[in-house]
């Protein structure tokens, strides 16, 4: 995701931040108790749910209409680029998330997943107007993608998940077990809500805490909204790209309130850690810090918690 993109103007009315358990401050980062079936993860075997990867390498792979090779920013970020980041940190396998340079030519993406087996899983993106969208949603299946990126681009949010496109792969979602991945910022929470009322099997995984804190602040009428998603069962969310939230400096604790709201919601099984890379180790940034937060940093993760968050949910969703 590029950073403009992220940096999009929230359109939810802004309230102070961190009320009604966010602002509880020392008291809301207590450790949870453990309990005697919690493994203690060693820190190895890690799953990093969203990383981007592109080459420089234009004439085999073109860049989509619209895009130039000055928006590659970095220039480069290959898989062999990206385990120099990962690897040292215990990262074992990753979930490539199609970059837009490509639009919906995921041949990089695809090929990066066979050159490397069991390491990567897929989140491709489509065009959902394009005819027989659920074939095309199986043939990608077969390729070891597991989910789809959508989001509103420039069409209007009030309806941007209308459509006969977009009911046919929430269907086929539902039916093949593949996750409809949102890159949405808040005010598009409560459509979200109804397709997942439409469409209750359908998994469902909300990007980067839906874009909530890149403005700096914590809205909470925007978190409610948030937390208000995990009625639905098969609804997760990426606990990711702290760079760009709140006050976006490492150690990123300031984001543990919010997290630990989201834990209480949806529970550690429906919350995976995330990157975002290449955009995660930009100057001022690294790859550790972002794992550390979760590692090391929130007093209130348990064990078993860190196990769910940083491997288990991502493998649940990605790579079953």
């Amino acid at each position: 995701m590029s950073r403009s993109r992220l940096s999009r103007s929230l359109l939810i009315n802004r309230r102070q931040a961190l009320q009604a358990g966010l602002a509880a401050g020392a008291a809301a980062l207590l450790p949870r108790s453990l309990t005697a079936a919690e493994e203690r993860p060693d820190g190895e075997g890690a799953i990093d749910a969203h990383v981007h990867v592109w080459t420089p390498d234009t004439d085999r792979y073109p860049l989509a209409e619209g895009f130039a090779v000055a928006d590659m920013q970095p220039p480069s970020f290959t898989p062999d680029q990206l385990f120099a980041h990962c690897r040292p940190c215990g990262v074992e396998r990753i979930v490539l998330i199609q970059m837009s340079f490509y639009g919906f030519d995921n041949s990089y993406m695809l090929d990066s997943m066979r050159a490397h087996p069991g390491t990567f899983s897929g989140v491709a993106v489509i065009d959902e107007d394009a005819a027989d969208v659920a074939s095309t949603m199986r043939s990608l299946k077969e390729q070891g993608v597991r989910g789809f990126r959508i989001r509103p681009g420039e069409r209007p949010v009030a309806t941007w998940l209308d459509g006969e496109g977009m009911a046919a792969m929430w269907q086929c979602g539902a039916d093949e077990g593949l996750a409809m991945c949102h890159l949405i910022n808040p005010d598009s929470l409560p459509l979200v809500d109804a397709m997942c009322r439409k469409h209750p099997e359908t998994p469902v995984v909300i990007d980067h805490f839906a874009r909530i804190g890149v403005s700096g602040d914590i809205p909470e009428g925007d978190l409610n909204w948030l937390c208000e998603l995990a009625q639905h069962k098969h609804t997760s969310v990426k606990v990711s790209a702290f760079y760009a939230l709140g006050a976006k400096q490492a150690p990123y604790t300031d984001l543990g309130p919010m997290i630990r709201r989201l834990l209480d919601a949806y529970g550690p099984e429906r919350l995976m850690w995330a990157t975002d890379c290449p955009y995660q180790v930009d100057p001022g940034h690294n790859y550790r810090d972002s794992i550390e937060l979760i590692r090391e940093r929130l007093e209130f993760l348990s064990a078993g918690d860190k196990e769910w968050l940083l491997r288990k949910t991502a493998e649940r969703v990605f790579f079953s």
